[in-house]
């Protein structure tokens, strides 16, 4: 177990590089099972949730080998067609590997999935559209048990637009027989990113990136080398990180369009912000004013960039109001932002901001990987010493964080946490 403690108050200054997209990584490295060749994945996050789907990989037959900062994968001899418990509970994307499973071999046995703590985000939607689609469902000692002989093509019309639910459905169709249609399916750059990387390997996917999405299935995939899109999440955190502590940082590498609901909101609380076609810069107004947020699905505000909004609006001028619409109990960094002296009002899914002058240092523990990031960034801005525990949640999505921020300018470090 470790810590990061950090010594705030120092303005961030510089420039780095985005990394490879976690959420996007994860349902392409899973989508590999479809069929047999080497498939060469670029640009993976070195993050802990790629690193435990490259283990499931390997559990259920398939070759995965190191290739710098990717993956060679060759899923030609899977000989499990399980997901375990003790996998599975660490990373809710594991489930991903249903659709795939099911599709290729006509089976497959999933755990329940885990993962963060930030409310029931239950899979029943995946389930539905599987069963859509002529599989057999069954649930018993917490797993999921799949069957079907040969998935056939239908219209699937999603109660609401779930993004690992349309990727586990959009794999799944690539190997069914006829035509399938997802209707209101999620439109996250990551479900673009699966569809091009299933178009390289010989699917025909259309319309991802949009709420109807055509699959015609296909008798197998092939081999294909692709490159993994660059994450808007830390391309978003590092850029709230400029702002709330009075910086200039510039994020390169980066895809500015999938960031528009976030640069608005920053030129609204006065910032600076400079757009290439691969790169953001922001620099912070003398203060930052505050403004209201309203998490949506894409392409709306993003909630896995709410928590560092919230740390930044701790320290605005005025009183903000946070809007959480995609998932119930995700202010559970509330109470740890409330030690460092932020004055945080929660009813229901909206939190009555009011900034403060100033955050001081303390002693907080993250509960979930975006609430670990949102602490990072109030310890940047805060007086004094601020140590961060349970760490191992941003591990699972932010690749070398601590050192980038140092990059910047950060005093930052981690620490056994028993030092």
């Amino acid at each position: 177990m470790t810590r990061i403690t950090i010594t705030g108050g120092r303005p961030l200054h510089g420039r780095v590089q985005a990394a490879g997209a976690k959420n996007a990584a994860l349902p392409i490295l899973a989508s590999t099972l479809l069929g047999g060749g080497e498939c060469h994945i670029a640009n993976l996050p070195q993050v802990r949730d790629v690193a435990t789907m490259n283990t499931l990989l390997s559990l259920l037959g398939a070759s995965v080998k190191q290739e710098g900062t990717g993956v060679v994968i060759k899923a030609d001899s899977v000989q499990s067609l399980e997901a375990p418990y003790d996998l599975v509970k660490t990373m809710r994307a594991s489930v991903l590997v249903l659709g795939p499973l099911l599709a290729r071999f006509g089976e497959a046995v999933v755990s329940l999935p885990g993962g963060c703590a930030i409310g029931p985000r239950p899979v029943n939607l995946h389930l539905d559209g599987f069963k859509k689609l002529g599989a057999t469902i069954e649930l018993e000692h917490g797993y999921i048990r799949a069957y079907a002989s040969k998935l056939q093509g239908q219209r699937i019309d999603l109660e609401m637009p779930t993004v690992t639910g349309t990727e586990n459905l959009m794999m799944a169709a690539c190997l069914a027989n006829g035509t399938t249609i997802i209707n209101n399916a999620a439109m996250e750059p990551e479900i673009e990113d699966l569809a091009n990387f299933l178009n390289a390997r010989g699917a025909k996917v259309s319309g991802a990136g949009t709420s109807h999405i055509v699959v015609e299935g296909v008798s197998q995939l092939h081999e294909a080398e692709y490159r993994v899109m660059p994450d808007r999440i830390e391309t978003g955190t590092f850029l709230i990180a400029g702002m709330v502590t009075g910086g200039d940082v510039e994020v390169s590498q980066c895809i500015p369009g999938h960031l528009d609901p976030l640069i608005s909101k920053l030129r609204e609380s006065g910032a600076e912000v400079h757009e290439t076609s691969d790169s953001i810069r922001v620099k912070a107004p003398a203060k930052v004013q505050a403004l209201d947020v309203q998490t949506c699905p894409y392409p709306g505000f993003p909630t896995d960039l709410q928590a560092q909004m919230m740390a930044m609006m701790c320290v605005a001028e005025g009183t903000s109001v946070i809007t959480e619409n995609v998932f119930e109990g995700r202010f559970l960094h509330v109470p740890e932002l409330q030690r460092m002296g932020a004055s945080i009002t929660v009813d229901g899914a909206r939190a009555v901001v009011k900034g403060v002058p100033q955050l001081t240092g303390a002693q907080v523990m993250a509960s979930d990987l975006r609430a670990s990031a949102g602490l990072i960034l109030a310890g940047l801005a805060a007086e004094g010493e601020t140590q961060i525990n349970r760490v191992y949640h941003l591990d699972r999505g932010y690749e070398r964080i601590e050192d980038k921020l140092q990059s910047l300018g950060a005093i930052v470090h981690r620490e056994p946490a028993s030092a």
